[in-house]
Protein backbone atom coordinates (compact mmCIF):
# COMPACT_ATOMS: atom_id res chain seq x y z
CA UNK A 1 0.00 0.00 0.00
CA UNK A 2 1.37 3.40 -1.04
CA UNK A 3 2.11 5.75 1.81
CA UNK A 4 0.77 9.27 1.49
CA UNK A 5 3.52 11.85 1.13
CA UNK A 6 1.25 14.44 2.81
CA UNK A 7 -1.72 14.09 5.16
CA UNK A 8 -3.87 16.85 6.64
CA UNK A 9 -6.04 15.57 9.47
CA UNK A 10 -8.91 17.57 11.02
CA UNK A 11 -7.11 20.92 10.61
CA UNK A 12 -8.56 24.17 11.88
CA UNK A 13 -6.67 27.35 11.00
CA UNK A 14 -7.20 31.07 10.40
CA UNK A 15 -5.62 34.49 10.47
CA UNK A 16 -7.29 35.94 13.58
CA UNK A 17 -7.54 34.49 17.10
CA UNK A 18 -10.75 32.54 17.52
CA UNK A 19 -11.71 32.82 13.84
CA UNK A 20 -10.95 29.69 11.83
CA UNK A 21 -11.14 29.72 8.03
CA UNK A 22 -10.42 25.99 7.87
CA UNK A 23 -13.02 24.00 9.77
CA UNK A 24 -11.63 20.50 10.20
CA UNK A 25 -10.16 19.90 6.75
CA UNK A 26 -8.88 16.46 5.77
CA UNK A 27 -6.62 16.00 2.77
CA UNK A 28 -4.07 13.53 1.44
CA UNK A 29 -1.76 13.13 -1.55
CA UNK A 30 0.39 10.22 -2.65
CA UNK A 31 3.88 10.48 -4.18
CA UNK A 32 3.65 11.56 -7.82
CA UNK A 33 -0.05 12.48 -7.64
CA UNK A 34 -1.59 15.67 -8.96
CA UNK A 35 -4.43 16.67 -6.64
CA UNK A 36 -6.63 19.69 -7.36
CA UNK A 37 -8.25 21.79 -4.64
CA UNK A 38 -11.24 23.76 -5.91
CA UNK A 39 -14.14 25.67 -4.43
CA UNK A 40 -15.76 29.12 -4.35
CA UNK A 41 -13.93 32.27 -3.24
CA UNK A 42 -13.47 32.26 0.52
CA UNK A 43 -13.72 28.48 0.82
CA UNK A 44 -10.25 28.22 2.33
CA UNK A 45 -8.22 26.94 -0.64
CA UNK A 46 -5.26 29.28 -0.27
CA UNK A 47 -5.51 29.08 3.51
CA UNK A 48 -5.05 25.33 3.26
CA UNK A 49 -1.92 25.77 1.11
CA UNK A 50 -0.48 28.28 3.57
CA UNK A 51 -1.18 26.02 6.54
CA UNK A 52 0.52 23.10 4.80
CA UNK A 53 3.58 25.22 4.02
CA UNK A 54 3.95 26.66 7.51
CA UNK A 55 2.76 30.18 6.73
CA UNK A 56 -0.11 29.55 9.17
CA UNK A 57 0.02 27.48 12.34
CA UNK A 58 -3.01 25.18 12.73
CA UNK A 59 -5.09 25.83 15.81
CA UNK A 60 -6.09 22.17 15.84
CA UNK A 61 -5.26 19.02 13.88
CA UNK A 62 -2.07 17.68 12.34
CA UNK A 63 -0.16 18.02 9.07
CA UNK A 64 2.18 15.15 8.26
CA UNK A 65 4.82 15.24 5.50
CA UNK A 66 6.82 12.10 4.76
CA UNK A 67 5.45 10.53 7.96
CA UNK A 68 6.71 13.46 10.06
CA UNK A 69 4.44 15.90 11.90
CA UNK A 70 5.22 19.36 10.49
CA UNK A 71 2.29 21.20 12.13
CA UNK A 72 3.54 24.66 13.07
CA UNK A 73 6.99 24.12 11.53
CA UNK A 74 8.47 27.22 9.84
CA UNK A 75 8.52 27.39 6.05
CA UNK A 76 12.31 27.50 5.73
CA UNK A 77 12.53 24.17 7.55
CA UNK A 78 9.72 22.65 5.50
CA UNK A 79 11.59 23.58 2.31
CA UNK A 80 14.61 21.63 3.49
CA UNK A 81 12.40 18.56 3.93
CA UNK A 82 11.42 18.60 0.24
CA UNK A 83 8.37 20.85 -0.18
CA UNK A 84 8.11 24.08 -2.20
CA UNK A 85 5.31 26.63 -2.54
CA UNK A 86 4.50 28.97 -5.44
CA UNK A 87 2.16 31.75 -4.27
CA UNK A 88 -0.36 33.43 -6.52
CA UNK A 89 1.19 36.89 -6.23
CA UNK A 90 4.69 38.28 -5.68
CA UNK A 91 6.21 35.02 -6.85
CA UNK A 92 9.25 36.44 -8.69
CA UNK A 93 11.89 39.08 -7.97
CA UNK A 94 11.05 41.65 -10.69
CA UNK A 95 14.35 43.55 -10.53
CA UNK A 96 16.46 40.39 -10.95
CA UNK A 97 17.08 38.57 -14.20
CA UNK A 98 15.47 35.24 -15.01
CA UNK A 99 18.80 33.54 -14.34
CA UNK A 100 19.21 35.30 -11.00
CA UNK A 101 15.65 34.35 -9.99
CA UNK A 102 16.44 30.70 -10.58
CA UNK A 103 19.59 30.99 -8.51
CA UNK A 104 17.58 32.52 -5.67
CA UNK A 105 15.48 29.37 -5.73
CA UNK A 106 18.53 27.29 -4.84
CA UNK A 107 19.38 29.29 -1.72
CA UNK A 108 20.03 26.20 0.40
CA UNK A 109 22.18 24.47 -2.22
CA UNK A 110 25.96 24.70 -2.45
CA UNK A 111 28.27 24.23 -5.42
CA UNK A 112 27.59 24.87 -9.11
CA UNK A 113 24.04 25.77 -10.02
CA UNK A 114 24.43 25.12 -13.74
CA UNK A 115 23.39 21.47 -13.39
CA UNK A 116 20.25 22.62 -11.59
CA UNK A 117 19.38 25.34 -14.10
CA UNK A 118 19.93 23.39 -17.31
CA UNK A 119 16.92 21.05 -16.81
CA UNK A 120 14.73 24.04 -15.97
CA UNK A 121 15.72 25.81 -19.17
CA UNK A 122 15.06 22.60 -21.12
CA UNK A 123 11.57 22.39 -19.64
CA UNK A 124 10.87 26.12 -20.10
CA UNK A 125 12.62 27.18 -23.35
CA UNK A 126 10.95 30.61 -23.18
CA UNK A 127 12.89 31.24 -19.98
CA UNK A 128 16.13 30.16 -21.65
CA UNK A 129 15.54 32.76 -24.35
CA UNK A 130 15.04 35.42 -21.69
CA UNK A 131 17.61 34.34 -19.11
CA UNK A 132 19.29 37.78 -19.05
CA UNK A 133 15.99 39.67 -19.07
CA UNK A 134 14.61 41.16 -15.85
CA UNK A 135 11.66 39.20 -14.47
CA UNK A 136 9.60 42.38 -14.20
CA UNK A 137 9.44 42.60 -18.01
CA UNK A 138 8.06 39.09 -18.51
CA UNK A 139 4.46 38.31 -19.45
CA UNK A 140 2.12 36.84 -16.86
CA UNK A 141 2.52 33.34 -18.23
CA UNK A 142 6.30 33.65 -18.32
CA UNK A 143 6.32 34.82 -14.71
CA UNK A 144 4.38 31.73 -13.68
CA UNK A 145 6.85 29.54 -15.55
CA UNK A 146 9.71 31.30 -13.78
CA UNK A 147 8.07 30.90 -10.38
CA UNK A 148 7.58 27.18 -10.97
CA UNK A 149 11.09 26.82 -12.34
CA UNK A 150 12.56 28.54 -9.31
CA UNK A 151 10.70 26.14 -7.01
CA UNK A 152 12.03 23.18 -9.01
CA UNK A 153 15.60 24.31 -8.42
CA UNK A 154 15.43 22.53 -5.06
CA UNK A 155 14.15 19.31 -6.69
CA UNK A 156 11.19 19.08 -4.25
CA UNK A 157 9.12 15.96 -3.72
CA UNK A 158 5.96 18.05 -3.31
CA UNK A 159 5.03 21.28 -5.05
CA UNK A 160 2.20 23.55 -3.86
CA UNK A 161 0.78 25.76 -6.62
CA UNK A 162 -1.61 28.51 -5.50
CA UNK A 163 -3.82 29.78 -8.35
CA UNK A 164 -1.20 29.52 -11.15
CA UNK A 165 -3.72 30.48 -13.86
CA UNK A 166 -5.01 33.63 -12.10
CA UNK A 167 -5.33 36.67 -14.39
CA UNK A 168 -3.90 34.84 -17.43
CA UNK A 169 -5.41 34.77 -20.92
CA UNK A 170 -6.91 31.44 -22.08
CA UNK A 171 -3.89 30.75 -24.31
CA UNK A 172 -1.44 31.35 -21.48
CA UNK A 173 -3.58 29.26 -19.12
CA UNK A 174 -3.27 26.29 -21.47
CA UNK A 175 0.50 26.71 -21.59
CA UNK A 176 0.85 26.87 -17.82
CA UNK A 177 -1.33 23.78 -17.34
CA UNK A 178 0.75 21.86 -19.88
CA UNK A 179 3.87 22.74 -17.90
CA UNK A 180 2.24 21.62 -14.66
CA UNK A 181 1.51 18.23 -16.22
CA UNK A 182 5.11 18.02 -17.45
CA UNK A 183 6.33 18.68 -13.92
CA UNK A 184 4.16 15.86 -12.60
CA UNK A 185 5.70 13.55 -15.18
CA UNK A 186 9.04 14.15 -13.49
CA UNK A 187 7.61 12.26 -10.52
CA UNK A 188 6.64 15.28 -8.44
CA UNK A 189 3.54 15.32 -6.27
CA UNK A 190 1.56 18.50 -6.95
CA UNK A 191 -1.16 20.20 -4.93
CA UNK A 192 -2.96 22.48 -7.39
CA UNK A 193 -5.14 25.16 -5.78
CA UNK A 194 -7.22 26.53 -8.65
CA UNK A 195 -10.19 28.72 -9.49
CA UNK A 196 -10.29 27.24 -13.00
CA UNK A 197 -12.07 24.20 -11.63
CA UNK A 198 -12.87 22.38 -14.86
CA UNK A 199 -9.33 22.49 -16.23
CA UNK A 200 -7.87 21.56 -12.87
CA UNK A 201 -10.12 18.52 -12.47
CA UNK A 202 -9.61 17.43 -16.07
CA UNK A 203 -5.87 17.03 -15.48
CA UNK A 204 -5.91 15.96 -11.83
CA UNK A 205 -5.65 12.41 -10.55
CA UNK A 206 -7.93 13.35 -7.67
CA UNK A 207 -9.62 16.45 -6.38
CA UNK A 208 -11.10 18.06 -3.29
CA UNK A 209 -13.94 20.56 -3.21
CA UNK A 210 -13.80 22.95 -0.26
CA UNK A 211 -16.82 24.85 1.02
CA UNK A 212 -16.83 27.10 4.08
CA UNK A 213 -13.50 25.69 5.19
CA UNK A 214 -14.58 22.04 4.97
CA UNK A 215 -13.75 19.32 2.45
CA UNK A 216 -17.24 18.70 1.09
CA UNK A 217 -16.36 16.40 -1.83
CA UNK A 218 -13.36 14.20 -2.61
CA UNK A 219 -12.71 11.82 -5.49
CA UNK A 220 -11.03 11.21 -8.81
CA UNK A 221 -10.89 14.26 -11.04
CA UNK A 222 -13.21 12.82 -13.68
CA UNK A 223 -15.67 11.61 -11.04
CA UNK A 224 -15.96 15.11 -9.61
CA UNK A 225 -16.41 16.57 -13.09
CA UNK A 226 -19.32 14.18 -13.65
CA UNK A 227 -20.85 14.68 -10.21
CA UNK A 228 -24.07 16.69 -10.76
CA UNK A 229 -23.89 18.26 -7.31
CA UNK A 230 -20.33 19.48 -7.90
CA UNK A 231 -21.30 20.67 -11.36
CA UNK A 232 -24.29 22.64 -10.14
CA UNK A 233 -22.44 24.33 -7.29
CA UNK A 234 -18.87 24.83 -8.58
CA UNK A 235 -18.55 24.16 -12.32
CA UNK A 236 -20.85 26.80 -13.72
CA UNK A 237 -20.31 29.32 -16.46
CA UNK A 238 -17.76 31.23 -14.40
CA UNK A 239 -15.33 28.31 -14.73
CA UNK A 240 -15.76 27.67 -18.47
Amino acid sequence: MTKNILEVNDVYAGYLPGLNILQGVNFRIEPGELVAVIGPNGAGKSTLAKAIFGLLTPNQGTITFKQENISGLKSNLIVKKGMCYVPQRANVFPSLSVDENLEMGAFIRSGSLKKLKDPIYSMFPRLAERRRQSAGTLSGGERQMLAMGRALMLDPDLLLLDEPSAALSPILVNGVFEQIKAIQQLGKAIVLVEQNAKKALMMADRGYVLENGCDRFEGKGQELLNNPKVGELYLGAANN
